[in-house]
């Protein structure tokens, strides 16, 4: 049998700490980096026990009569104990299903998953569940470029180019803890050339710096004192993630981010790390791809891993 129960403020430590020993969860899914925005979004996550203890959580928010899982997350979903088991992860979305339509009056659900590059076990009970259970349609797919860092391709002949340009004026890759610098060529680059402003303050990503100072990290290419690019990553459990790239209209004339992933693919294989991903390369109002951005990505030997969102109906 499977228990059901709504999240609050005391299952706190007890949510982290599942967080942390799950088979296919980041540090995104501990309550001190998903918490940061609480106020934008009504919570509505659950765990999931049986008589052995907690099996699994489910990060969730409610607008209107629709379950998320989770607009504010890069990925979300069902995140699930290494001894869970496929009939399990079946009876969890039943007894989800069940207590979203009856209880809540819910009509529909829209749930992303976590990518399998992100996956410390074999995880795929919930997709099994997803078609079997809820009868779910893939709603979008969007496409990252990664880097398996054992089996790197050679960098593109344009990219070597721009490796070159900067390594010609002396640039240097260098780690930094101070975020505002960066800040200001990430904002004046948002907003000159797409109109934009980040996701994330500059108070936002220090706050969460502050709390996960081993996981957020910025590298910078400079040259100098200036600053021409640089590049937000969040690192953890053998993946690196590209969370904000930018360069000054110099550092691109100069091949600054050239320079800065070819250092940085370099840094992170000799580390042993597994995977790096560059993030998704799609449209904001649909599935079609940005060929621009990802010609850039997969220059760095990036190829296709999807983040999926899924949709039912209750």
């Amino acid at each position: 049998m499977i228990t059901v129960r709504t999240y609050n403020h005391l299952r706190f430590d007890e949510w982290n700490q599942f967080v942390a020993e799950a088979k296919n969860a980041t540090f995104l899914l501990d309550r001190r980096y998903m918490d940061y925005h609480q106020e934008r979004f009504h919570d509505a996550s659950m765990l999931f026990y049986d008589k052995k203890g907690l099996l699994a959580v489910l990060p969730a928010h409610k607008e209107g009569d629709c379950l998320y899982s989770h607009r504010g997350l890069t990925y979300g979903g069902l995140i699930l104990s290494r001894r869970v088991t496929a009939v399990q992860v079946c009876e969890i979305f039943q007894e989800l299903n069940a207590r979203l339509r009856d209880i809540y009056h819910f009509s529909r659900v829209e749930y992303k998953v976590v990518p399998t590059i992100y996956h410390q076990l074999p995880s795929d009970e919930a997709l099994y569940a997803l078609t079997k259970v809820c009868h779910a349609v893939i709603k979008s797919r969007d496409v990252a470029s990664v880097v398996v860092l054992n089996q790197r391709l050679p960098l593109s002949t344009l990219r070597r180019r721009g490796v070159r340009k900067a390594q010609k004026v002396g640039a240097k890759v260098v780690e930094m803890d101070d975020f505002a610098p960066f800040w200001k060529v990430l904002e004046t680059n948002l907003l000159t050339r797409y109109q934009a402003i980040p996701v994330h303050s500059l108070q936002e990503i220090e706050l969460l710096r502050s709390r996960f100072p081993e996981q957020i990290r910025l590298f910078v290419t400079c040259c100098g004192t200036e600053i021409l690019g640089g590049t937000v990553l969040y690192i953890d459990r053998g993946v690196v993630k590209t969370q904000y790239i930018s360069a000054s209209e110099q550092g691109r004339k100069l091949g600054a981010l050239d320079f800065l992933f070819d250092t940085l693919l370099d840094k992170f294989a000799q580390e042993g790390m597994r995977y790096f991903d560059f993030g998704t390369s799609n449209m904001k109002a649909s599935d079609d791809l940005h060929e621009s951005l990802i010609f850039q990505k997969e220059g760095f030997g990036g190829r296709a891993v999807c983040y999926d969102t899924y949709e039912w109906k209750l």
